[in-house]
C-alpha cells in the first residue's frame, strides 16, 4: 500500500528592491561547526589586494547539502541547454574565484 502524498505547501517569497538587483561574487570561503556552514560571497578584482564580504549566508548541514543538491539539478539542465562549463585550472579548497597567476607561471595578457 503505497504512503499517502502530503500536498505541496504554497510559500510566497518577497524580493525587495535592494535584494532584486543581487550582488555579483567570484569568491566564496566555506566554513562550518557541527551545528551549521557558513558562506561569505566575495569578490577580488585583479590589481585590488583587499576583498570584503557582501554577503553571509548561515545554514544548517541538513539546508547546505540540499543547496548542493539544487546546485547540481540546476548545472545538470543548464549544461543540457546551453553545453558544458569549462573549468580553467584548479579551485582552492573551500572557495571559487579569481585566482591570482603563479609567479613564475605564465604571464597573463
Amino acid at each position: 500500500m503505497a504512503a499517502p502524498s502530503t500536498p505541496q505547501q504554497q510559500i510566497n517569497i518577497e524580493l525587495g528592491e535592494k535584494e532584486a538587483e543581487g550582488i555579483y561574487s567570484n569568491l566564496a570561503i566555506i566554513t562550518h561547526s557541527p551545528a551549521e556552514f557558513v558562506i561569505d560571497f566575495t569578490r577580488v578584482l585583479p590589481g585590488i589586494p583587499k576583498a570584503k564580504v557582501h554577503a553571509r549566508v548561515i545554514t544548517t548541514p541538513q539546508h547546505a547539502k540540499l543547496l548542493l543538491n539544487a546546485l547540481r539539478e540546476n548545472i545538470e539542465k543548464f549544461e543540457k541547454s546551453f553545453g558544458e562549463i569549462k573549468m580553467h585550472g584548479e579551485p582552492s579548497a573551500g572557495h571559487f574565484g579569481f585566482q591570482p597567476p603563479i609567479k613564475g607561471g605564465d604571464k597573463v595578457h
